[in-house]
């Protein structure tokens, strides 16, 4: 039973910390700060995440494996997924994680600190590739650019408005920038 219960001390210590980096910023808050949003204490903290490093990664890894998953099944599809699905699991999976993003790029040294701004950009070349295609004219890279950009603008900037709502507004516009035929975008693999 043990077990159980420092599971959901964890998820409690996560979702505070989220709730007060997402309030304060990341650097601003304390792991004194967490303890107190939680009722325990520092060194009862400390027993479940060794730093506000390590808590941080565990609220930005399950983000960093969903978008590594995805964009690792596109890529295995070989050109043959419909650039319509690719941005929408693009939009799902920055969606899902919305709360995480907007404390992530709300903080830029956050970016630093977890040496993310590597990783984010070479998902991002890797689905630019996928979505202009090879040889693609420098026009066409900067489309798909500032669509993948836009869509993680919405997911950050607007992600308070109901989600399936933001959702189809977000990829009907990049559909619409990209010169994809209109039509309501495919449905989502998972809840967003």
């Amino acid at each position: 039973m043990p077990r159980a219960r420092s599971t959901r001390t964890k998820d409690r210590i996560r979702a505070a910390s989220l709730e007060l980096f997402r309030e304060r910023g990341v650097q601003q808050t304390s792991m004194r700060d967490i303890a107190d949003r939680v009722g325990i204490t520092k060194p009862a903290l400390y027993y479940h995440f060794a730093s506000r490093e390590d808590l941080l990664r565990s609220l930005v890894r399950p983000m960093l494996d969903d978008y590594e998953a995805a964009v690792a099944a596109d890529e295995a599809a070989g050109g043959a997924v419909d650039p319509r699905v690719l941005l929408a699991r693009y939009f799902d999976v920055s969606m899902r994680h919305r709360e995480v993003n907007r404390v992530v790029f709300r903080d830029a040294a956050t970016l630093a600190e977890l040496d993310l701004g590597g990783r984010v950009l070479d998902w991002r070349r890797r689905i630019t590739a996928m979505l202009a295609g090879p040889g693609a004219e420098l026009a066409e890279l900067a489309r798909v650019t500032l669509v993948l950009g836009g869509l993680g603008d919405c997911v950050v900037l607007l992600g308070d408005r109901p989600a399936a709502e933001l959702r189809a507004a977000a990829l009907a516009a990049a559909y619409t920038a990209l010169g994809l035929p209109p039509g309501p975008p495919p449905a989502p693999e998972q809840p967003v």
